[in-house]
């Protein structure tokens, strides 16, 4: 009896011992599994860096100058355009031709006409000169003399009027050929040839130069930072296009409370006339508190970071934002420097979520 009860007792030991490790085994194996369900991620640290104070604003691409053209004679046919719209020209070029024939005949004949009144004028002043001679010696009466002069002078006025039609005539000439007011781009083409045009009717527009100039509108407490001569970018395609403001509306429009800023474009290529882009205007040098902009997530039309507690749990912060460059962006309220913020990762976080900090070359791998 006595050895039936040791027996007992040692299986009742036996399987105690065995029930405690196996405990130990599963909490040993839920807090490994808990581990590795918590998401990789990597830290950064908000710190203030030099960065140029800039304004961000869109506006439209636009030609510095666009020119007009049409002819300054109706009712004549268009018989030959010999440029298309993107063609570079010069000053002084033909851009359009109209039917000149009857305009040529017109010429022709107030040439003759001051061909003919030249030598009417050539006669008065020599009968005139002679008779001068004859009045010396007192062999005509001063009274026909006075004739002859007044046949001078009649003669001279002839010839002036015919010179005037005969230069009018050859204006009105010069008006069928539409020439390039300077050089320049072809921007706009609206006639074609065999047309009939009337006098001031645009035909074609002209960059001139083919410059660019870039537009936008800023409120008011925008616009009292920047001033002529601040530098532009435009990042397009790309590339950056680089400007200057060459002007500042003095006031601001009363209904919309906006100012409008011209910044020329000396390269402006790729950019095109129309384009509406957004451009970068540097107004000075300063410095912000910038984390690394993968660290910014975007949720519900907010701006947010994440930063890891003592729990090893992730926590939301919302942030504003400044601008971005170079892959930092500027954190205007939410941080302070010094505060630690998750980056790789940040984008699959939610508020109370478990996290286990890493390097960020392993983290991005992960």
């Amino acid at each position: 009896m006595r050895d039936r009860l040791l027996r007992c007792s040692s299986l009742i030991l036996i399987a105690a011992l065995l029930s405690a490790c196996g405990g130990k085994d599963e909490a040993a194996s839920a807090e490994a599994a808990s581990a590795s369900a918590a998401l990789p991620v990597s830290l950064a640290t908000a710190q203030l860096q030099p960065m140029a104070r800039t304004v961000l604003v869109s506006g439209p691409v636009t030609a510095y100058e666009e020119m007009q053209l049409g002819v300054e004679i109706t009712g004549q046919r268009v018989t030959a355009l010999p440029v298309d719209v993107g063609q570079w020209v010069k000053q002084g070029q033909v851009l359009l031709q109209l039917d000149h024939r009857t305009l040529d005949s017109e010429l022709a004949q107030a040439d003759a006409s001051l061909r003919q009144a030249q030598a009417s004028q050539e006669l008065a002043r020599m009968n005139y000169e002679r008779s001068a001679k004859l009045e010396a010696q007192q062999l005509i009466s001063a009274s026909s003399l006075d004739e002859l002069r007044a046949a001078r002078i009649n003669a001279e006025a002839q010839t002036s009027t015919a010179r005037a039609a005969r230069d009018a005539a050859k204006l009105r000439r010069d008006f069928a050929d539409l020439r390039a007011p300077a050089d320049g781009l072809i921007s706009k083409r609206l006639v074609q040839p065999g047309q009939v045009v009337s006098a001031g009717t645009e035909l074609l527009r002209l960059i001139r130069d083919g410059r660019l100039e870039w537009r936008a509108e800023l409120p008011e407490n925008q616009l009292a930072d920047v001033a002529v001569g601040n530098p532009v970018e435009l990042p397009y395609a790309g590339q950056v296009v680089s400007g200057r403001i060459r002007a500042v509306t003095p006031g601001v429009d009363a209904q919309t409370r906006t100012g409008t800023i011209y910044a020329d474009l000396p390269t402006p290529d790729p950019l095109k006339p129309g384009m509406y882009v957004e451009g970068r205007i540097v107004t000075g040098d300063g410095q912000a508190l910038t984390i690394p902009t993968a660290a910014i997530v975007q949720r519900d039309g907010h701006s947010y970071v994440f930063s890891v507690n003592d729990k090893q749990q992730a926590a939301r912060h919302r942030v504003r934002t400044g601008q971005a460059v170079n892959g930092q962006t500027a954190i205007l309220e939410g941080l302070k420097a010094g505060d630690k913020v998750v980056v790789d990762g940040a984008g699959f976080l939610g508020e109370g979520d478990r996290v286990r900090v890493v390097a960020a070359t392993r983290a991005a791998a992960r």
